[in-house]
Parts: structure tokens; sequence; C-alpha cells
């Protein structure tokens, strides 16, 4: 993959302010114009340089705005759309609000740039690997998804992803539209602002204060870090034959089960915390690991940062942040 490759485009990036958007946009903003939009909702982008950037613009916009997006949108070259409610517990507390941002947000995009299809060069879709449901081991993107069941709130999330993807396919396919869908696993890193078994785990870790676990800790996670998703991204950007397709990005090799999670960021933090057990109010994932083969066979893709070195770097950025308070 060569990064220069994408330059002296414009680029707009929805849920920019946010962890994986701040992080495409830092690496593409130095030879293209970014406009991040995004409602701060989650902002990450406190803690870059990123609004100081001479080549990039903030618009602090509701992606259920449709006026403001189609004025954001016009003579962009690519479109990246992260803007998103996501994390179990803002989806409990407000499936109803989920579903319209989701849905309504993806659909507000895709109506706004349908009839500019010739001038935008790719447009990323990043969907979720929850889409598989709550048992799924080497995960294929070609394989079944699953809605859950109704009563169950926490799958608000993955079906108004699953319509998402069926939404940006349909625009692929009847418009001609670029279009990419990708389906992130358990990324985790510097600047987290979201929910994140990861991320909780350090916060807790650093202050010595009681490590939590919901449920028995047996379920079984397959992490990945950052950089490999910006790089996984950045390739469908530029790969051909990702056009039409769906991506599987994450690491099978970080894959443990959540004990083993909190016992290896305490150890690596050199943390005197307790690990303690309560009782799940909630469906969790149960088993998550993907199969990456199709990425890397179409796109070149292979994650470089093992679990211990990207625990160890995230570790530190949050022990930095402490520290300026």
């Amino acid at each position: 993959m060569d990064d220069n490759l994408i330059k002296d485009k414009k680029i707009l990036i929805t849920g920019g302010a946010g962890f994986i958007g701040s992080h495409l946009a830092e690496k593409l903003v130095d030879q293209n114009q970014i406009i991040i939009y995004d409602n701060l909702h989650r902002n990450a982008l406190k803690y870059t340089g990123l609004i100081r950037h001479k080549n990039c613009q903030f618009i602090k916009g509701d992606i259920l705005d449709l006026p403001k997006i189609f004025a954001s949108v016009d003579d962009c070259d690519i479109v990246i759309h992260l803007a998103a409610i996501a994390g179990i517990e803002n989806v409990i507390i407000s499936p109803l609000k989920t579903l319209e941002i989701n849905l309504m947000g993806t659909y507000n995009l895709l109506k706004a740039i349908n009839g500019k299809s010739k001038k935008i060069k790719r447009f990323i879709f990043f969907s979720t690997s929850e889409v598989y449901g709550p048992f799924v081991y080497q995960a294929q993107e070609e394989g079944m998804t699953t809605q859950g069941t109704v009563k169950e709130q926490r799958w608000a999330y993955s079906t108004s992803k699953i319509a998402g993807e069926h939404w940006v396919y349909a625009y692929y396919k009847r418009w001609g539209l670029p279009a990419v869908i990708l389906r992130p696993f358990n990324v985790y890193g510097e600047r987290q602002v979201g929910e994140s078994a990861v991320n909780k785990f350090i916060v807790r870790a650093i202050k010595n204060e009681p490590m939590e676990i919901f449920g028995s800790g047996n379920q079984i996670r397959a992490w990945c870090y950052i950089d490999d998703m910006v790089s996984g991204t950045l390739l469908a950007l530029q790969s051909p034959k990702a056009i039409g397709q769906i991506y599987n990005i994450g690491n099978p090799e970080g894959t443990i089960t959540i004990l083993e999670l909190a016992k290896k960021i305490k150890q690596l933090a050199g943390s005197k915390s307790e690990i303690v057990f309560r009782q799940r109010k909630y469906t969790d994932i149960e088993l998550r690991i993907p199969s990456v083969k199709k990425a890397e066979n179409d796109l070149g893709f292979s994650h470089k940062v093992n679990l211990d070195d990207g625990l160890s770097k995230t570790i530190e950025w949050f022990r930095k942040i402490r520290n300026k308070r």
C-alpha cells in the first residue's frame, strides 16, 4: 500500500471526530482536503491538532440534518461514513435513537451523494462485526448475518447496520456508487472515546481501581489495534477490487477471553487493581473471531501490531492523558 496514492482529494468523514475517524483524518490530512462532519457526541479531536491543520475543515452537524449533509458532500471525491450510535450501553438506553440515527443518517448521506456518484471515487461504509450475531468463529463475509430477537434491545444496533449495508449495496447496484463495506472487529487503541472493555480496563488499572467484568469473563474476542484498522481502510480506498465488496477488518491472532484480557492489562500496566465480577444484565457476544482472508487476498491486508504491543501503547497513552489533567 502506498499512502501517497490518496492525495489531492476532497474527503468527507462523517463521525470524523470519533476514535477511528480522527485516526483516519490524521493519516490523510497532509495530502488531502479533509472535511470532518460530527456533532461531537464523542470528541477525540481534542487530543489532536487536526482543527488547526490548514487542510482540515470541521463542520458541527447532525447526520439527520439533510440540508447540511447535502452541502457538506458537495464536490467530494471520497466519503467515509462512520457517524452512528454505537456501544452496548448507548444502544440499550436508546434503541429508538440508535435506529433513527444509524438508519436515517445513512439514508440521508446516500441521498445526498446520489447523482454525484460520477464525482465520488469511493464510498466507505463502516458496518460492524455484530451483524454476525452472538456466536461466530472465523466469520466470512459471504456467510449469514442475523438481526437477533426483536425483544433484545441490543440488536437494534446490528439490525440498523445490516439495513445500512443493504442500502449501500443497493446504491452500488442501481447507481454505480463505488461503495465498500467494512466490518471492524473489536478495534482498540489511543483516543478511544467510546465504550470498550479495553479502555474501561485500562482506565481502572492505571488508577488501581477494581476492574469490572460482567458475566463469567469467558466471552471471546479478537482485538484489532487502531493502526491495523486504518491500514485496512486505506487499502479499501485504493484497491479497484474493493468496489462492491464487504471486508472483515480485524486481527484473529489477538483472540483472548475477557478475563484474560483484564489480567493482561493489569500485568502490562503494573496495576494493583482487583478483578471483580458483576452480574450481566444484557445479552452479550459469546464468541467473535473473524476470517480476514478476503481482505488479505483482495487488498493485501495484514495485521502488524500484536496484542501486547498494542495494549502497551494504549496504556501509555491513557496514562499520559491522566497525568495532564
